[in-house]
């Protein structure tokens, strides 16, 4: 049987904490086990290692990938990382001779370079990504060079986690990211003195906004706005467990964020768990997933400034059936479309079809 197996490799830039890195992991362990052996690889260690292995996944960590390679003796390697040229990345894959390379394109860049060639599909993480990057390179993402494969949810998860039938607390909501200054947007705290002064006047009952993944702007701007009996400033989570606990003690999730989603995993599971989800459109040619995941008035709401957070916001603390109901259109949507063994399953055809195609099996 193991001889039969396909061997996949694979490979994240860490195994940190961000959803490039828990979209490896979703992937290494959800692909069907009888047909493919599946390792990870990452030049540096990090958290999400731990949870690969407890999977029962194996993991290489370390610099010298060509070696992993010769080790291993992959028949499919998938790497995730941004789309744009990365000098020299791509050159252990040839020397290897790897007989099939595939990328999700995170941020849906090109790369334009000779090494980029080697790769023999790219996977976008959503519609907006494969649109924006025909756009702007004048390529068209058709197969068999180019599609899009949803990033993967573990919406089964959720749903047991997060049942239909359970208690929503109804005074408070929240978001989550890491702690980065490129994940938040002024959008994510500019609504909290118009709901304060709601308060104030009585036109809301006072609230709980509870954030993972805080930033020292935020936490000034809530200090210096006298905030802070308003807003709870939360520690990271890593696990689903962490992250559903953390859903089930919210009625909504608030996403703001500059730069926008090329995907939006922290939306998605949001969905998965059966919460409204309000975004705000991006600027420009930044990423815009998020509103193709949101659909207003749907499954959440889309904002476009600070009094539109904070009217969105009143209506789903004062409205909880349709916050419920829009909840669970979100949930239904993510089941749909960003189910992990659903997505598992695509990616396994795309590989096997691939190989047929260059006829390595």
């Amino acid at each position: 049987m193991e001889k039969n197996r396909i061997r996949v490799l694979q490979v994240s830039p860490s195994l940190g904490l961000g959803g490039t890195e828990k979209v490896m992991q979703s992937f290494a362990v959800n692909l069907d086990r009888k047909i493919f052996h599946t390792a990870t690889y990452s030049p540096a260690n990090g958290p999400r290692g731990k949870l690969i292995r407890e999977q029962g996944i194996e993991t290489f960590v370390g610099t010298d990938l060509l070696s992993v390679l010769h080790k291993f003796q992959p028949q499919v390697v998938h790497i995730h990382r941004a789309g744009w040229a990365e000098p020299g990345s791509l050159r252990p894959f040839k020397l290897a001779k790897t007989p099939l390379l595939v990328e999700t394109n995170v941020f849906g860049h090109h790369d334009p370079s000779p090494e980029g060639e080697l790769i023999d599909r790219h996977l976008f993480v959503s519609n907006f990504c494969a649109k924006r990057y025909a756009a702007v390179n004048s390529i068209p993402t058709v197969e068999p060079k180019y599609s899009v494969l949803y990033n993967p949810v573990d919406t089964d998860f959720f749903l047991d986690k997060c049942p239909h039938d359970r208690e929503i607390p109804a005074d408070s909501f929240g978001r989550i990211s890491r702690a980065d200054k490129g994940k938040w947007s002024i959008l994510a705290l500019d609504f909290l003195p118009i709901l304060k002064e709601k308060i104030k006047n009585q036109q809301i009952t006072p609230f709980q906004y509870r954030i993972i993944g805080g930033i020292p702007d935020a936490e000034k701007y809530v200090a210096d706005h006298n905030l802070e009996s308003l807003v709870n400033f939360l520690p990271p989570v890593l696990t689903d467990s962490e992250i559903a606990e953390f859903l089930n003690s919210i009625s909504f999730l608030v996403h703001a964020n500059d730069t926008g989603e090329s995907f939006g995993l922290v939306i998605a599971e949001a969905m998965a768990a059966g919460l409204p989800v309000i975004t705000h459109p991006s600027k420009e040619m930044r990423d815009n997933a998020q509103l193709e995941l949101v659909d207003h008035g749907e499954t959440g709401f889309v904002a476009h400034n600070a009094l539109e957070f904070a009217q969105y916001i009143r209506f789903l603390l004062t409205n909880p059936k349709e916050a419920r109901k829009m909840g669970e259109n979100g949930r239904a949507k993510a089941a749909k479309l960003f189910r992990a063994q659903d997505i598992a399953f695509k990616l396994g055809n795309i590989y096997l079809d691939l190989l047929k195609m260059k006829k390595a099996i």
